[in-house]
């Protein structure tokens, strides 16, 4: 004997919304879907929120690495370094 575990089929839904419908009541039913909407919207948005997110971090990443190296200055009473081709250029 074997067990699947998958959806349920047509008449297995109608045995679900029946068990459901007894163990809430008429009453209660709109509040319950209206609490799972308001549940799968807040879902929704976090979820793009957070795909968002992700794709600015890829974007940062895929950027040139020249562009966020800072440049900094040299120090106060330091004498710049001058290259052969520095040299060169001048004679």
């Amino acid at each position: 004997m074997t067990f699947a575990f998958g959806l349920p089929s047509g008449s297995e839904w109608f045995w679900i919304f029946v068990v459901v419908f007894l163990l809430f009541g008429a009453k209660k039913l709109p509040e319950l879907a209206r609490g799972l909407g308001k549940a799968l919207g807040e879902f929704h948005k976090a979820k793009e929120e957070f795909e968002k997110e992700v794709r600015q971090a890829a974007k940062v990443e895929t950027e040139e690495p020249s562009q966020n190296i800072p440049k900094i200055a040299s120090p106060e009473g330091t004498v710049s370094r001058i290259t052969d081709k520095e040299v060169n250029k001048s004679s």
